[in-house]
């Protein structure tokens, strides 16, 4: 079956008593058992049974079974949070006296975690170029716990080689983890790109609009100390699960993911046409393109320099993620103010279109030399691309763009 088909009818972990075809919301905590050597095989892990929701779920178990049949993965684990899924990951192998080598051009939060609350429990972290691949192999050494990125970078759009990242973590014998929330596991294979785990913030394409917060770890068994530490270990002592109506929200939303992303990626390639039309002809007019501004950043623009790379690794979509870069900040925080239809709001692939200025945002507590190393500049401004008509998002930045030109 095609994945369209799979996110639909990966069947129930167990038949419904009522014959539900939609996984019910097991709102329960606890879960009666028949006998006593029942309940001692499913706490120890000897059956994979329910015995408490901070564990396991029925609701949540069938989410993770659907994402392990869409992405073919050994394991997949559902947390409360994209954050959730990404410490999760990364604690299967941080360890006092280890580092982590990662790229200069990391979510804010994901920097944090890693440069603020990991050093305090002893934990290195080493962010180089990951498009200099000697670099990468000089950075890894024998206390080296693993090797991690995002396959597009937020809000550089930086695209770097998975397949020759995970060839050089390979023969380190660490792992690849990639945070691949930007292009979805429905359109692309990681796993085929020797990615050894995934983690992705399922409140953006997969909630269904933002309905709920949540985060996936996709293991694909090439290190099995993955699976024991998080399913025996982190469930139990960390408490990050997901939850049962945020996984039946979710459920929902991957029905419908497949439509809904062709649809955003189609409109951010069609708007970042137009709005790199508009800055081409100006320049060739020598007059100032619409407002102010300067430059569009989206990886399906053919002129991109990591289109190919783009297109080779996730195929012919590029997800609904772009930026425009203005005049100066001044300018941005107008042109945010004027936006009409656009909503001025954090996260990601929601059904609305959103905007947000990262460097007073997500990057807001970094000091200005911080950002600047991270490539995050205050001409920046950062579009999740919607499910509304094309044009309609056009015409408000336009509208935004030209209003504050007046200024």
């Amino acid at each position: 079956m095609k994945k369209a088909t799979i996110a639909i009818n990966t069947k129930l972990p167990r038949q419904d008593a009522y014959g539900a075809i939609a996984m019910p919301v097991y709102h329960t905590a606890a879960y009666e058992f028949e006998t006593a050597k029942d309940m001692a095989d499913a706490f120890c892990g000897r059956v994979l049974a329910p015995d408490y929701s901070r564990v396991m779920n029925p609701t949540v178990m069938h989410l993770e079974d659907t994402v392990k049949a869409l992405t073919g993965a050994s394991n997949v684990f559902a947390f409360c949070s994209g954050m959730a899924a990404i410490t999760n990951a990364l604690l299967v192998f941080a360890e006092q006296g280890k580092n982590i080598v990662t790229s200069h051009h990391l979510f804010g939060n994901t920097v944090a975690l890693m440069n603020r609350t990991f050093t305090r429990f002893g934990v290195e972290t080493r962010q180089i170029d990951l498009l200099d691949l000697d670099a990468v192999r000089d950075a890894i050494d024998e206390h080296t716990a693993c090797l991690y990125l995002e396959i597009v970078t937020n809000p550089q759009l930086e695209v770097a080689d998975l397949s020759a990242l995970a060839d050089i973590a390979h023969e380190k014998g660490i792992p690849l983890i990639a945070d691949t929330t930007v292009i979805p596991f429905t359109h692309f294979s990681a796993k085929q790109l020797g990615v050894d785990i995934e983690v992705v913030s399922s409140t953006k394409y997969i909630s269904g609009g933002a309905t709920s917060l949540g985060g996936l770890v996709i293991d694909y068994g090439t290190f099995p100390v993955v699976n024991q530490r998080i399913r025996f270990e982190l469930l139990f002592n960390v408490g990050c699960y997901m939850s049962p109506h945020a996984a039946y929200m979710q459920s929902l939303g991957l029905e419908t993911l497949d439509a809904r992303y062709r649809v955003q990626a189609q409109n951010a390639l069609t708007l970042a046409k137009r709005l790199k039309e508009e800055v081409v002809n100006a320049q060739n007019e020598n007059r100032p393109a619409r407002g102010l501004v300067k430059q569009v950043n989206y990886i399906g623009l053919e002129d991109n320099p990591f289109h190919e790379l783009a297109v080779k690794q996730f195929g012919e979509t590029a997800g609904a993620m772009l930026t425009i870069d203005l005049a100066d900040r001044k300018a941005c925080f107008s042109f945010i103010d004027h936006l009409q239809l656009i909503r001025r709001a954090t996260n990601l692939f929601d059904n609305k279109s959103l905007a947000i200025h990262p460097y007073s945002t997500i990057f807001g507590n970094f000091t200005d030399e911080e950002k600047q190393a991270m490539d995050v500049r205050p001409t920046t401004i950062r579009i999740s691309v919607g499910l509304e008509d094309v044009d309609d998002i056009f015409e408000d930045i336009a509208q935004a763009a030209i209003h504050e030109s007046k200024n």
